[in-house]
């Protein structure tokens, strides 16, 4: 044997030892997936009401009702197994041994690898000899079932197989005669959780993935969005440069011929870049060939907000310096970024009061969007399928101007939106 083939078989033994150790004490499990919906199996319950509560919270109350009934029936077991059998069984002892065994179901939801470790302690401690004519108490390996099974889901796989041997090891010391039975018996969960971990690990790395390519789509778009929106405003500028340059000779008398020839290139120049903009506009023009419209400024912020009042919301405005001559560009994002807000205001918090405040001081234009809570007797509006990349829009025209953008909930129950704009760097 190899040198190299020796350091893997090390490598693989002190991977299984580690996994030993944490099944058996420093493991732990992913903890319990939030707003977990209901089983594809289980859906049906909405029709009796009980598929209408939250899912967690029933699987709980129905583990803590089917412990309740395993432990009965093991006491009763117990108490009626050893009377048959000319044994006097202490209740108190039935109780405890039945308590063991059961208890764990209880915990498995939400602390499955603890609930494991108690119900492997209590399998493996719990003596049913003279009692009963088998050597486990048959609530007991229902739960240890079910615990192994929900580890298998819930925990990583060097812990699932330190689990799987530790529990395979236990049922051959305890019990050689019923090893080989209860070996199979036990793999059948075990087989079963990690094929449904897979399943949910590929499921979940797929909706990630699709979340990404989502993301990256919607910037693309918005970037497209942005620079067809720029057009009109940088087209704007070299209409004005080719028009002074062409204009220039004709205001002055006695312009040199150098002059004359050099405003000719540059209205020449100006000229053929409005052409190449005008090249680039129809790659990033949409496929139904819609021509863009005159772009807004803050100058029809007015508007804005009594649109946004007219929807129910309770606008607050606090204005500083002059918002109608900023640079094109500036004004356009700014424009847009108050748009969203408000849209997104009145969306998720119909009814609310909302404050905006914008402000010019030394080059920087400030922007802020805060709402609060939905008003009285208003529900929000889930946003449309393949929706919820307004953000996304926001952020992307504040970094093209070199600014930033900061989004995020409120303690009250709103939202903020708050964006820095340079107007030094505006197209």
């Amino acid at each position: 044997m190899s040198a190299a083939e020796v350091q893997d078989d090390g490598s693989r033994l002190a991977w299984v030892l580690r996994g030993v150790l944490a099944a058996a004490v420093t493991g732990r499990a992913e903890p319990v997936p939030p707003n977990r919906p209901w089983p594809l199996g289980l859906r049906w319950t909405r029709w009796i009401g009980v598929g209408r509560l939250p899912y967690g919270p029933v699987v709980n109350l129905f583990g803590l009702g089917l412990t309740v009934a395993l432990l009965a029936g093991s006491y009763s077991l117990l108490i009626t197994e050893g009377s048959r059998r000319g044994l006097l069984v202490p209740g108190s002892t039935a109780l405890l041994y039945a308590a063991a065994v059961t208890v764990p179901l209880a915990l498995r939801d939400m602390h499955p690898l603890a609930a494991w470790r108690l119900s492997f302690l209590a399998m493996a401690l719990v003596d049913t000899h003279g009692w009963l004519s088998v050597p486990y108490i048959p609530a007991g390996a229902f739960v240890a079932i079910a615990c192994l099974f929900t580890v298998a889901v819930r925990c990583s796989r060097d812990i699932t197989l330190g689990v799987a041997l530790l529990s395979f090891a236990a049922v051959w010391i305890k019990n050689p005669p019923t090893g080989p039975g209860a070996t199979v018996l036990l793999l059948l969960p075990l087989a079963t959780g990690y094929a449904v971990r897979l399943r949910q690990t590929a499921r979940r790395e797929l909706a990630e993935q699709k979340k990404r390519h989502q993301d990256a789509e919607a910037v693309l778009t918005e970037r497209q969005r942005i620079a067809r929106e720029l057009h009109d405003v940088v087209a704007h500028h070299m209409s004005m440069i080719a028009i002074q340059a062409e204009a220039a000779p004709y205001k002055v008398a006695d312009v040199p011929a150098e002059t004359r020839k050099d405003l000719a290139e540059i209205r020449a120049t100006a000229l053929d870049a409005l052409t190449e903009m005008r090249r680039i506009l129809g790659v990033l023009r949409s496929e139904d060939g819609a021509e863009t419209a005159p772009q807004p400024s803050l100058e029809r912020l007015d508007e804005l907000v009594a649109g946004a009042r007219g929807t129910g919301l309770d606008v607050t405005t606090r204005l500083d310096g002059d918002l109608a001559a900023l640079p094109p560009g500036v004004g356009l994002t700014a424009y847009r970024i108050l748009q969203e807000a408000l849209s997104n205001a009145m969306r998720h918090a119909p009814g609310s009061r909302v404050l905006l405040e914008a402000g010019r001081d030394g080059g920087i234009l400030r922007l802020k969007v805060g709402n609060g809570p939905p008003g009285d007797g208003h529900r929000p509006t889930p946003s449309p399928p393949g929706g919820g990349h307004g953000l996304v829009g926001m952020r992307e025209r504040a970094v093209m101007l070199g600014g930033e953008l900061i989004a995020g909930p409120t303690p009250e129950g709103g939202f903020t939106v708050t964006a820095t704009l340079p107007e030094g760097k505006s197209t």
